[in-house]
């Protein structure tokens, strides 16, 4: 419709005009059926590095690329153009003020320029990518490149909310636009459309960021492109604080939408996955393999006295010993060469029991039910189990086995409130703290706005690529460089090779570019270039993360947040409270008080007139009112792991340090599972190379004129593995034997034979066979017997010809 009103803007009779404009209007209130845009202009991008010629497609520097001309002929510093609309108008313009352009539908041939790039693991041939690009024609060539072999894309589009910050600058709306949604829905199905081309068929996922200015569009038009996908939308809480909508309901959260394809489904996990949301959780207790409290003495169960070894290395689990009779020294027991002992022992080395015997030891143990933490000193350490109560409630299903860990013991998700929701409120998925900070902190003080947060990022990544350490995942609106950051960390994680491919243009912000035109600076200038987001934002953050220093060369401050726990020990809260409480209703009184001095740590509830303490496997905090029942409380307290803090009240300092010291010999220290963190000074060991997407002239690659142009494309098609290869002189080689990046190229296929021969000691999966000759070919690539095999140019022209929009 936006061209059929500016057809009818140029038509000089007035009422003729007027008439028509009635009708366009009455035929658009019509009721539409399903998702219904406007198709927009092609879109067209600079090419800046593209010499300009008799016959190129050209635009202003300044100004609107969508105004194009074809030009006509070069006269010096001159060129006669045809503006490309209706008029066909003639005219002379300016050289230097122009630039050529490939618009939207055109076949290209594009080449990756290196830039620049990061090694901070030489030994390693994961190698990342980010690429400046125009998005659309990156697609193009990432199709390409590993079209049906991407496990993840994951986009953070403009939301199309008006700003004009970065390009894209959120500003797909112009005055002809009678629906306002249409360009933003036109930009992004062209790119969905080749998204969708790069997934993996049978097991992939795209995941997509939105807020509620487009969410409804972009839903159904992901309905439109995937419709045999599985799409689910999460909403995740990224700006607690809310952000002004003016009179309206500020905006606290923005929405992700999650589309399955294949087989694909999320991964279940840790504890701190499945908490997205915060919620209260219900931990699943795991009791203590050493007994306490009472009959917890050796000379009382002596039977259940025994040795338990463990490798002296790795602290593995070995063995179970007999038990020990009463008169047995345990020090008479014989430790194997290269192995550790362990005996259940009270705080001050006094002799105590098991919980289990060894039959039933070892039998929980090859169950998965039987769990090994820390050493309190050398012959002493805590070890867990189920209990047969958690056992029927696996048994139920009411507590779910979602897996086992590298230890063998069972990883289990407790009921079905623990079950990762729809809903995320996450404090590390603040875009401020996680987002805006941590990238002033790394840039030295340059702002990117509405950055996300790297958890939120690497939290949306985890639910898919957690099992799949191998993943390629691909993010073609990179921005700042999230993605990428994220990637790094699972990696630092749990080890994985996952590679990342970052696509973003190198678009400066409106404001910046009302001052750079001040200083007769143009798109293509080296310095209007280097305030790009590619180069000031995005690569910057990239090379700072992975040597873990910001743009100064500075160490970076603070630490990573892992989803990897370890398990800390520390001492229960154990206080004295001086009152003196009598046995009437008074008391009762006096008691109350107490719980309400604790805030909501217990409930009033609780407190009955004869009640002499209060245990409860529902609250942290325990009291004891009255000592004369100290020996009963702590025979209640006897496996109750939940209780945190506990109040003796009493007047006598005697009974309160007795009372101290025989909760910890019950209870022990408390062991909670912490987050691991990681240094940011210590970077990631990774490597990633940094690309500028540019265009080549298709006879000069029909020409096999452009190939050391070609090789860094080559590279990826291999699978980027170890460092960008480079040529070093003038002469092309005749063939290329690569094997540290797994590649191999015969440039003259009259060096077949040689190249057959170099090929049987060499460590190579893609070899690219020059040829015109196609049966050619397929004779030399049928004798290699390698993974991949590609003819050039054929296979390169072919497919961008292909891709051209008919």
């Amino acid at each position: 419709m936006a061209a059929i009103n500016d057809l009818i803007d140029r038509i000089e009779n007035s009422e003729l005009r007027d008439r028509l404009r009635d009708e366009v209007a009455r035929l658009q209130k019509q009721k539409k059926f399903g998702l219904v845009f406007e198709e927009h202009i092609p879109e067209a991008t600079p090419l800046y590095d593209v010499p300009i010629k008799k016959g190129s497609l050209v635009a202003a520097r300044s100004g609107k690329i969508e105004t194009t001309y074809r030009v006509l002929k070069v006269e010096g510093e001159n060129l006669l153009c045809e503006r490309l609309d209706e008029t066909h108008e003639q005219l002379t313009l300016p050289k230097k003020d122009m630039v050529s352009i490939a618009r939207f539908g055109e076949p290209i041939y594009p080449y990756l320029k290196p830039i620049d790039s990061v090694c901070n693991a030489p030994d390693s041939d994961l190698w990342h990518t980010l690429i400046e690009a125009d998005n659309y024609h990156a697609l193009q060539l990432l199709v390409y490149l590993y079209g049906g072999m991407v496990d993840c894309i994951y986009i953070d589009p403009p939301y199309n909310s008006g700003a004009r910050d970065w390009k894209y600058n959120n500003d797909y709306v112009d005055g002809n636009d009678n629906y306002r949604h249409s360009k933003w829905l036109s930009m992004m199905q062209k790119r969905l459309v080749l998204a969708k081309k790069l997934l993996n068929p049978k097991d992939s996922v795209l995941i997509v960021t939105i807020d509620e200015k487009e969410y409804l569009h972009l839903g159904c038009l992901l309905e439109q492109i995937f419709p045999g996908a599985n799409i689910q939308m999460i909403t995740d809480v990224i700006n607690p604080k809310g952000v002004s909508r003016g009179s309206l309901f500020s905006r606290a959260e923005e929405y992700i939408y999650y589309v399955f394809l294949g087989n694909s489904s999320i991964t279940l996990g840790t504890n701190d996955m499945l908490h997205l949301n915060e919620q209260k959780k219900t931990p699943i207790r795991w009791a203590s393999l050493q007994r306490s409290g009472s009959n917890s003495r050796r000379f009382e169960r002596e039977n259940l006295f025994y040795p338990i070894f463990f490798d002296k290395k790795n602290g593995s689990f070995i063995s179970v010993g007999a038990s020990l009779p009463l008169g047995q020294d345990r020090n008479s027991v014989i430790v194997p060469e290269g192995q550790v002992v362990a005996f259940p022992l009270g705080k001050n080395n006094d002799e105590r029991t098991w919980q289990l015997s060894q039959e039933t030891f070892l039998s929980l143990l090859n169950s998965g039910y039987i769990k090994f933490g820390n050493w309190q000193s050398d012959e002493k350490r805590t070890i867990w189990y189920l209990s047969s109560g958690l056992l029927k409630q696996i048994e139920s299903g009411e507590i779910q086995v979602i897996g086992f860990d590298e230890n063998g013991t069972v990883i289990l998700n407790g009921d079905s409130k623990n079950k990762p929701l729809t809903v995320w409120n996450k404090s590390n998925h603040s875009a401020s703290e996680q987002g805006s900070s941590l990238i002033s902190n790394i840039l030295s003080g340059k702002r990117f706005p509405f950055p996300k947060s790297l958890y939120a990022t690497h939290d949306s990544l985890w639910f898919y690529v957690a099992n799949n350490p191998n993943a390629l995942i691909v993010d073609f609106f990179a921005g700042s460089g999230t993605t990428l950051h994220s990637v790094n960390l699972l990696n630092a994680e749990d080890g994985g090779h996952r590679r990342c491919i970052l696509v973003t243009n190198n678009e400066v912000s409106d404001d910046e570019a009302v001052e750079l035109r001040k200083q007769k600076l143009r798109p293509g200038d080296i310095n209007w270039e280097k305030l790009g987001i590619a180069r000031y934002v995005t690569w910057p953050r990239t090379k700072c993360t992975i040597l873990g220093v910001d743009v100064k060369n500075r160490p970076l401050e603070g630490g990573y947040i892992t989803i990897n726990t370890k398990e800390i020990s520390k001492k229960r809260q154990i206080k004295q409270l001086t009152f003196s409480i009598p046995d009437d209703k008074a008391g009762t009184k006096i008691k109350k008080q107490i719980v309400s001095l604790l805030g909501n740590k217990l409930a009033q509830s609780l407190v009955t007139d004869e009640c002499k303490y209060i245990v409860s496997e529902d609250y942290p905090v325990s009291i004891l009112f009255n000592d004369r029942y100290l020996n009963e409380w702590i025979e209640e307290l006897d496996g109750m792991d939940n209780i945190k803090e506990l109040y003796v009240v009493t007047q006598d300092n005697k009974v309160f340090k007795q009372a101290k010291s025989m909760i910890d010999d019950v209870l022990g220290e408390i062991v909670e599972e912490q987050n691991v963190t990681i240094p940011m000074s210590e970077g990631f060991k990774a490597n990633a190379q940094y690309f500028k997407l540019g265009f080549l002239d298709k006879r000069e690659v029909a020409l096999d004129r452009q190939f050391r142009e070609l090789l860094p494309l080559l590279w990826m098609k291999a699978g980027s593995v170890g460092a960008c290869p480079k040529l070093d002189g003038c002469e092309i080689p005749a063939m290329l034997i690569l094997p540290e990046n797994k590649m191999a190229v015969l440039v003259d296929e009259s060096y077949y034979a040689d190249f057959e021969r170099a090929m049987q000691d060499a460590t190579v999966d893609t070899v690219f066979i020059i040829t015109d000759s196609e049966i050619g070919y397929k004779s030399m690539a049928a004798n290699l017997k390698v993974k991949n095999t590609y003819q050039l140019y054929r296979d390169y022209l072919e497919n961008f010809s292909i891709n051209r929009v008919r």
